[in-house]
């Protein structure tokens, strides 16, 4: 199985999800992105080309990363699993620091109203000290895999990502048909 794995905002590219894919097993590409450098558009544009590039078959988003990871997986409806997704970049950012344009964030949070929650797996920290008690997350994504992790904080690292990673990439495996998985159509991204 083939996952893009979406750093957050100031982070890194072999984040916690990254290392709890590897235990896993998992063929990952994890690209390294500068979100103050880069504006929000070209971002999703870069992501959509590993996408078309090498078909991959989850998207694994954390932070700033989850909502990227959120638009592609209602965007190409690929399945999705999001760390302390942060929905709304554009209320965030601001307060840490972010001095971009955020009016792009606010023209992608509409494809968020195209997301199937079917599609999509969540784990949030009930003490996030960066995004909160993530109520709108769990209002956009809730379903059977969605979990809160009591006393975890914004980190990934407070999170038992392996187990979780484990039990979500079983159900993709197990719930979704296999010529699902990989046969997305993209645009000729390509070209």
């Amino acid at each position: 199985m083939l996952i893009l794995n979406i750093h957050g905002y100031h982070g890194s590219q072999k984040n916690s999800a990254y290392t709890a894919l590897s235990e896993l097993g998992c063929d990952i590409i994890s690209p390294p992105i500068d979100y103050d450098e880069t504006s929000p558009e070209n971002i999703l544009g870069q992501l959509r080309y590993i996408l078309a590039d090498r078909r991959t078959d989850v998207i694994v988003g954390t932070s700033l990363g989850g909502f990227f990871a959120a638009v592609l997986s209602a965007e190409y409806e690929l399945p999705a699993t999001l760390v302390n997704p942060c929905l709304m970049p554009f209320y965030h950012l601001p307060k840490l620091g972010y001095d971009g344009c955020i009016h792009d964030f606010i023209k992608l949070f509409g494809s968020l109203s195209e997301l199937d929650k079917s599609l999509v797996s969540c784990i949030v920290g009930d003490a996030d000290e960066v995004l909160g008690d993530h109520s709108f997350t769990e209002m956009l994504t809730r379903n059977s895999r969605f979990r809160r992790v009591p006393n975890g904080k914004h980190s990934g690292a407070s999170l038992p990502l392996t187990e979780y990673f484990d039990e979500v990439l079983r159900y993709y495996q197990d719930k979704l048909p296999q010529k699902e998985l990989a046969q997305t159509t993209f645009p000729d991204l390509l070209d």
